[in-house]
């Protein structure tokens, strides 16, 4: 049985009857029809850029609208309508040709023609908002800068005004207070906190700092106050006219029958709210370094020093010499890597790291773990880890026309409505079609130029470290670790506390019974408070100090010359761009010739000697060279050594490595990688005898999506293992033969025809899901031993199914990422390099980076053979319910539901679940023909 996915839940009582009588009141006016397209003489692309964002672009529904969903079953228009084409694509991608890609994707030109407008809005008489007909995306069109930006807040606050209220309150910490004290909402708005906790003049000192950054600077606040403006203008509008979103009438904020209450008005501080959501989700690097030490410490404690500092070293896998670069030209870009001779480590006393107290003063729902109410946005939101996005991009010398191809795009996670939203934004210094996050869309973030088009993915190096800090006492009594003072520059000075009190009450949305907490974060000269330990016998707090803190709003100078066309229309200019963006991405750009690759980041300069990935004395020795504590500021890497490149054949990116000696943050960034789907079809592609088009680039995108990387680059391996002598268990013969026969099939997840709901090749499949966590545990822990496996699951998860499941077991923050169902991102955090480097040193094949001593069956064929049959042998026996046990959303043993991708409703209403992909939730295609 499979059950639809959650939302707001409302009673079937009178009440609903009673609500929506009243909410159709009022309904939103119909905007003015108008026969006259937007402008678009100044699009070079020929019609050949495309770009899809599911489900749909329309991201608000009245009361009326949110009832009727539930009672009649009906939906406001383009909120679900990109959904079916997005997902089409899983299943007939084989068979994809030039006539058929606008089955899969919309037109990105640039305008609307007459015949395909549906509305035209004018806020203001210097700017219209023409929205089309296919996807009710909404094209801006203003004749001065203000206006333009005043239609771009007007048409977000049309399409995502409760999405942009949630995150203002989710980067404050203050979720609960606002949607409900569910369990979730309390997690995520505590994970926030402690990343990125802020006093209100602290938002504004982030604002006043921009201002003085030079003209470009100050013309970005000004375009960021009239967007503003035009939030605030349709904030009144919708509100007098009782058309606003109808969850701030289910979540309490306005009553439905008398209107009274009221939506509060936005203002610039909180765009660095929303901002320092943007940046902790997919922009961050680094900040595992207590989790690197457990690691370390176990395997010196299991194997001796030396031995287990080469073990700990070849598990890290910071610079492995097999894994897939995004530049692969022999270019060096050395960054972070792991010093010969470590100075200034600090590595905690084993046993002594306690999780720093978050949450005080609690008081009655605010004790409960678990509530009925589920919660707006997940609570592990933060927590799980990110890295998504990918980008395929082929060189014109390579193409069928000449001219150079890209597939890419952000992959954000799937909500309804988006975080990301459709526009097109036409005035006086900017022209730009694309997606931008919510609330921050006064800029494309993601998309086009007039001649030139660019994305990002998430990059991830290190750009957060941990300092062991010495607590101290100012009156001389003795120093445990519930100090609060601590040791700057040789001075005894108290951290400082952040509060955050929340309060919330029951709403028709959620029904947690009211509480209330206070959360609490402690900040030195050496960042925020993590935990609390002892290092050689004394009390230290460890400390995350991330270069982008105090500095989330930076990149919007980058995002305004990617806007710009007088900014940008060559390679050296977009990656001067880019270099004004201080979180870490991995950007790309395609024109009619060219192609370009920029990591952009803030990279501290570290002092000589120190190893990023451990935690460092808090001393002036080992600091960030020119650390100013008060700004945040240091010296950073200089853009000549950020990895780079132009007109590179093709470039790959899955947030794997970006280049050579260029360090991974963390662990597991070795030999197979889910890079590796995609540079081995681009690789083939760009070598093969045919020129490469957007239908083949497609393609080998969609792949790479329906492909389980566990199959298509560990699994080889395991059988070759396995063949090496019959398999006489009638049982387990039976599973290696499908496994055979899935992997000459392609390994791939796909439904055996389309709307199956059932997958070809179903048992393999199953057989895989379940052997994995017994492959990591029969061929590593006996090795490890029980006290190194578990840190080495803390450091980084065993799996990362379709399903979230199969996660065996867990240890530490890393688990949060593994066991999220239905986000289809799948394959980035996993053993896959261990057990791939461990299986091939087995075999007697060659091996660059190996690990530092044999696991499978202690480097006994035979035995390894044995270990993989015993553990095959499990799996198979273990039946669908008990591989997919069933969540709210599906029934158990259903493994095609398990694997489904659900848009998390962010609102009131709900869209169906869609098959399987691994891919960007927002989409370009984009080949231009001329240039400027």
């Amino acid at each position: 049985m499979q059950r639809r996915p959650h939302a707001l839940r409302l009673p079937a009582t009178g009440l609903t009857v009673a609500l929506l009588a009243a909410a159709t009141l009022a309904a939103a006016p119909t905007p003015t029809r108008a026969p006259d397209p937007v402008a678009a003489t100044n699009d070079y692309c020929g019609g050949r850029c495309l770009d899809i964002l599911p489900p749909g672009e329309n991201g608000n529904a009245t009361l009326a609208d949110i009832l009727a969903n539930k009672v009649f079953g009906t939906r406001p228009a383009h909120t679900d309508d990109q959904l079916g084409p997005y997902a089409n694509l899983a299943a007939a991608y084989p068979g994809l040709s030039e006539a058929t890609l606008r089955n899969f994707f919309n037109d990105a030109s640039f305008g609307v023609p007459a015949d395909q407008v549906a509305s035209t809005t004018r806020p203001r008489s210097d700017v219209a908002i023409v929205r089309d007909k296919a996807t009710g995306a909404p094209h801006i069109t203003g004749t001065t800068r203000y206006g333009t930006e005043f239609g771009a807040g007007y048409a977000a606050a049309q399409d995502r005004l409760w999405l942009m209220d949630l995150f203002r309150h989710v980067g404050r910490g203050q979720l609960s207070g606002f949607a409900g004290g569910a369990a979730a909402n309390r997690e995520l708005e505590q994970s926030f906190w402690q990343a990125a906790p802020y006093t209100e003049a602290e938002l504004q000192s982030q604002i006043d700092a921009i201002a003085g950054q030079g003209d470009r600077a100050r013309q970005a606040l000004d375009d960021a106050k009239a967007y503003l403006d035009g939030i605030n203008k349709y904030v009144t509008e919708s509100y007098n006219g009782r058309w606003f979103p109808g969850e701030y009438d289910l979540t309490g904020h306005i009553n439905p029958i008398t209107n009274a209450g009221g939506i509060e008005p936005f203002k610039l501080t909180d765009l660095v709210a929303l901002a320092s959501v943007v940046g902790a989700l997919f922009g961050a690097g680094g900040g595992g370094e207590l989790a690197s030490a457990q690691v370390k410490l176990t395997a010196e404690a299991t194997y001796g020093k030396d031995a287990g500092d080469a073990v700990w070293k070849s598990l890290r896998e910071a610079d492995d010499p097999e894994a897939v670069l995004t530049l692969h030209d022999g270019q060096q870009f050395p960054y972070a890597l792991p010093p010969d001779d470590p100075q200034g480590t600090a590595l905690p006393d084993p046993g002594s790291v306690v999780p720093e107290r978050l949450i005080y003063d609690a008081t009655g729902s605010a004790g409960q773990s678990a509530t009925a109410a589920q919660g707006v946005l997940p609570g592990n939101l933060l927590t799980a880890k990110h890295g998504m996005s990918n980008a395929l991009v082929v060189s014109g010398s390579h193409t069928d026309d000449g001219h150079p191809v890209a597939v890419f795009g952000p992959q954000t996670g799937y909500f309804a409505p988006q975080l990301l939203m459709l526009e097109e934004i036409q005035g006086p210094g900017i022209s730009a079609r694309g997606a931008a996050f919510a609330g921050l869309s006064f800029y494309v973030q993601l998309g086009r130029g007039q001649d030139y088009a660019w994305s990002a993915t998430s990059a991830g190096q290190d750009i957060t470290d941990s300092y062991a800090v010495p607590l101290c006492t100012t009156d001389g009594s003795p120093v445990t670790t519930a100090a609060n003072s601590y040791l700057w520059h040789g001075r005894c000075v108290p951290l400082e506390r952040l509060e955050r009190k929340n309060a919330w009450s029951p709403t028709t949305a959620d029904s947690t019974a009211t509480g209330s907490y206070t959360l609490v974060m402690y900040r030195s000269n050496y960042g925020l408070v993590q935990a609390r330990g002892t290092v050689g016998g004394k009390p230290v707090a460890f400390t995350a100090l991330r270069s982008t803190y105090r500095h989330e709003a930076d990149s919007i100078i980058g995002f305004q010359m990617l806007n710009d066309p007088g900014a940008v229309h060559d390679t050296a200019s977009f990656q001067q761009a880019a270099q004004n963006i201080n979180y870490t991405f991995n950007w790309f750009y395609a024109d009619s010739a060219h192609t370009a690759y920029y990591n952009s980041g803030s990279n501290p300069v570290r002092a000589p000697g120190v190893d990023p990935g451990l935690p460092v004395m808090a001393e002036p020795a080992y600091e960030w060279r020119d650390f100013d504590p008060v700004a945040n500021t240091a010296r950073y890497t200089p853009p000549a050594e950020h990895p780079q490149s132009a007109d590179q054949d093709y470039y790959i990116s899955w947030n794997n490595k970006q280049a050579a000696s260029f360090a991974a943050a963390g662990f597991g960034n070795g030999s197979v990688h889910r890079g590796n789907l995609l540079d081995d079809r681009v690789k083939a592609l760009v070598r093969g005898p045919a020129k490469v088009t957007r239908v083949a680039l497609t393609q080998a995108m969609e792949s790479a999506a329906t492909t389980d990387l566990r199959a298509e680059d560990v699994l080889p391996e395991l059988l070759r293992v396995i063949h090496g002598s019959p398999v006489t268990d009638p049982a387990t013969a039976t599973a290696v033969q499908r496994l055979d026969s899935w992997l000459a099939a392609g390994g791939r997840r796909v439904e055996t025809s389309t709307g199956s709901h059932a997958y070809a090749d179903a048992d393999a499949i199953r057989t895989l899901d379940a052997w994995w966590p017994l492959l990591a545990d029969g061929v590593f822990r006996p090795g490890l031993g029980d006290p190194l496996f578990a840190a080495l699951t803390g450091a980084l998860q065993i799996n990362e199914s379709p399903s979230g499941g199969q996660t065996g077991p867990t240890s530490g923050t890393s688990s949060a990422n593994e066991s999220i169902p239905h986000k289809g991102s799948a394959f980035q955090y996993g053993w896959w390099s261990y057990l791939d480097k461990d299986l091939r040193s087995v075999l007697g094949e060659p091996v660059a980076g190996p690990l530092a001593r044999p696991f499978c069956g202690g480097g006994d064929l035979a035995a390894c053979r044995t270990v993989l049959l015993d553990s095959l042998k499990k799996a198979a026996a273990q039946t669908p319910a008990q591989v997919y046990p069933g969540d709210p959303d599906c029934a158990a043993g259903d493994q095609w539901c398990a694997d489904t991708v659900i848009q998390r409703p962010l609102g009131g209403v709900t869209d169906a679940k869609t098959t399987w992909q691994n891919r960007p939730t927002y989409q370009q295609v984009v080949q231009f023909r001329s240039h400027r």
